[in-house]
């Protein structure tokens, strides 16, 4: 026993035990243990809580293991199990930290979040905290970097963003902060209104709550019956927000954005999240499952702020009557926002009853519309038969439009040259499953036309289709992006796609009548209601001038919204955003097999999409309604994917990790599983499954 103190040259103590080194983040003391290798997790913390001699609530601590960056959370696994020895430096730290969560408002909030949950269930926490229904579609994202702002000054403007875009929204003073998860003895450990049993919170008109938040956010003053910083969309103090705040200039930049995505699979602390970084809260999948204004108000609002946002900052593309038409919206939502604040305690229940028999047209499900109880004629398919300017552009020659009689059959378009020869043989056809559907309109120029690249062998075939009116329109239109999707207009869903790409039609006019248009106010700010690109449209013009010029027309196009309650211009923004032709695809820098050079690939709900990197031109799109298998090389960051009837598919993933490609795929392939009949718990084993490639 003489020789148990005697330490032996590999570092070991004669009597088999070892020093085991340790940090204790809270109190920045260096702790060693005299261990051995059969020693479990759990005892070794409490060997080492016991040496500390401090008291204190131990209870949300947990050793984290540096050079593995692992948790050491399987308490009754051995030291030797996990292969620790003496060379190993463990911390004991909290599991939940404070982040600095930035909202797809823009607005910051401290939270408490538990740095040792995988991030997929760190975010659902999050959301029930907030009650946000359905927070598989929600994850965090690491804020973009502006390349032409110099290192050095980088964390300057960071902090110089934070202070611009308004406080840090704590419930308290600026130490109190928002606990996310279960945390025992806190005041403000919020379990959330989260509503299982789908009992209306909210009101939906404005999303004020109908019952206590006490509940949501504990002693704080948040819980004084006012939701405004969630559920209620404050207007942009300043341009000067625009003009500080990053815009990608490129698609190779917006490809650059999305390598920031965190992994669902693995914990913040495993990614190198630090304590106070702050994360984006974002909408991560375009895939919005029954979205609900009368349990939706918080969860609706966020997602027209993060659609109002990217159509400020052009993160998507849109012409200039949508972006007035936007731009309306947003100054209708404001000034509604203001006055429900102030007015909403006397709002009759008639009222109320009002606005929910008129949203109950815009529900927006994962097919983007909600399914008509008319069966109507189950024994017939309907069918468009009109005449259709068409164009087949080739190299080298300008546009021109031959006229045909067009039959719309199932999911085919057949073109025949007089409407007399329609029951012999077409001069040629398209069969439309699969296809890319972009619309090319301009209200005032009178121009409808629909842009169409069938999948072919060697690639993609683009038609051009000219409508004459906006009812052709929209009728032929909504037929395509159902054709597309293998649906004919049998579907329950093409009448509401033919009304609601009329209703988006509609709020883009222009009023002939200048006696029913407000006079311009000072209020209307509209340098925060248009992106800073159409404002350089008139950079020769006076301030003053652009300023009015823009004010007139923004109070112009607010006349065909004006009528609108307020959730229910929410709800169209971000319809309206659903119909743009870049809506819902994410891109991705890629280098395809058999190719020379960097393309992007495009991931929407229900497709991959090859794309030029410079023109965003879609090359080749593959379904996944069509997709047998995909595989992953993690050695070569080489993804494959196999179709039933086609070529499989192969690229290698450049300047990103191919895992937040991966996850994509998986992630929309998850989604799609969901129905209204299941129960609202989420399968997270099969989420992992599906995404993390190693589960």
């Amino acid at each position: 026993m003489a020789l148990d103190g005697i330490r032996m040259p590999d570092g070991c103590y004669a009597d088999g035990t070892w020093e085991l080194k340790m940090h204790v983040t809270d109190l920045h003391r260096d702790v060693s243990l005299r261990v051995t290798g059969e020693i479990h997790i759990g005892g070794v913390m409490l060997k080492l809580v016991e040496k500390l001699d401090v008291k204190k609530d131990w209870s949300d601590h947990a050793l984290w293991w540096e050079k593995k960056k692992t948790w050491l959370l399987k308490t009754h696994w051995t030291l030797d199990k996990y292969g620790i020895q003496a060379d190993a430096r463990l911390l004991f730290t909290p599991q939940h930290k404070v982040l600095r969560l930035q909202l797809p408002n823009m607005k910051h909030m401290k939270v408490k979040v538990n740095f040792s949950d995988r991030v997929f269930k760190a975010v659902s926490d999050i959301c029930k905290t907030f009650n946000i229904r359905h927070p598989e579609e929600l994850s965090l994202l690491r804020k973009p970097r502006d390349p032409k702002k110099k290192k050095k000054k980088l964390d300057e403007a960071e902090e110089d963003d934070l202070e611009l875009e308004g406080p840090l929204l704590t419930p308290g003073s600026a130490s109190e902060i928002i606990y996310i998860g279960p945390v025992k003895g806190s005041i403000y450990s919020s379990p959330g209104l989260y509503s299982k049993t789908m009992t209306p919170t909210y009101d939906s008109r404005d999303g004020s709550p109908l019952s206590p938040t006490s509940a949501w956010f504990g002693d704080s003053p948040l819980s004084e019956g006012n939701p405004s910083i969630l559920a209620v969309s404050q207007p942009i103090s300043s341009p000067d927000i625009l003009v500080k705040l990053y815009k990608p200039q490129s698609l190779l930049d917006k490809a650059k954005i999305n390598q920031g995505w965190m992994d669902s699979s693995r914990s913040l602390m495993e990614q190198d999240v630090k304590e106070n970084e702050v994360l984006l809260l974002r909408f991560k999948y375009h895939s919005f499952f029954d979205l609900n204004p009368k349990y939706d108000a918080i969860r609706v609002n966020q997602l027209y702020e993060q659609a109002k946002w990217a159509i400020l900052l052009e993160e998507i593309e849109c012409t200039e009557e949508e972006m007035m038409m936007f731009a309306a919206l947003q100054y209708h939502i404001n000034k509604l926002s203001i006055m429900s604040t102030d007015n909403h305690m006397n709002n009759s229940e008639k009222e109320v009853d009002e606005v929910d028999a008129a949203l109950s047209d815009l529900e927006i499900t994962l097919e983007g519309g909600k399914t008509s109880n008319t069966l109507g004629d189950i024994t017939s398919i309907p069918e468009l038969a009109d005449y259709v300017k068409v164009f087949k552009p080739k190299k080298l020659t300008l546009k021109g439009y031959k006229q045909y009689w067009c039959t719309f059959k199932d999911i085919t378009i057949s073109c025949y040259k007089s409407k007399e020869e329609a029951h012999g043989t077409p001069s040629y056809q398209m069969n439309l499953r699969g296809c890319e559907v972009t619309p090319d309109v301009n209200i005032s120029g009178q121009k409808f036309n629909i842009k169409l690249l069938i999948p072919v062998a060697d690639g993609m075939n683009e038609i051009w289709l000219r409508c004459d009116t906006e009812k052709q329109y929209a009728h032929w239109m909504a037929a395509c992006r159902l054709a597309s999707k293998g649906k004919t207009m049998a579907d329950s869903s093409y009448n509401l796609e033919v009304q609601n790409i009329l209703s988006f039609l509609k709020m883009q006019h222009m009023n002939p009548d200048p006696q029913f248009i407000e006079p311009i106010t000072t209020d209307i700010n509209p340098e925060c209601l248009v992106s800073p690109r159409y404002l350089k449209k008139y950079k020769n013009k006076q301030p003053g001038y652009i300023r009015d010029l823009i004010s007139a027309r923004i109070l112009e196009a607010h006349q065909n919204v004006a009528q609108m309650s307020l959730i229910e211009a929410k709800m169209r923004f971000i319809q309206a955003w659903q119909s743009l032709p870049e809506f819902g695809i994410t891109h991705f820098l890629a280098k395809f097999q058999g190719g020379k050079k960097e393309e992007l690939i495009g991931i929407t709900y229900n497709r991959l999409i090859r794309m030029d990197a410079h023109t965003g031109d879609a090359i080749k799109t593959w379904r996944f309604s069509n997709m047998k298998q995909w595989n992953v090389n993690w050695e070569i960051k080489m993804v494959t994917v196999e179709f039933a009837d086609e070529p499989s598919l192969a690229f290698i993933c450049a300047e990103v990790d191919c895992k937040v490609v991966h996850e994509f795929i998986g992630g929309y392939i998850f989604l799609s599983t969901r129905a209204k009949d299941q129960n609202e718990s989420l399968d997270e084993e099969m989420f992992y499954k599906l995404t993390s490639g190693w589960v």
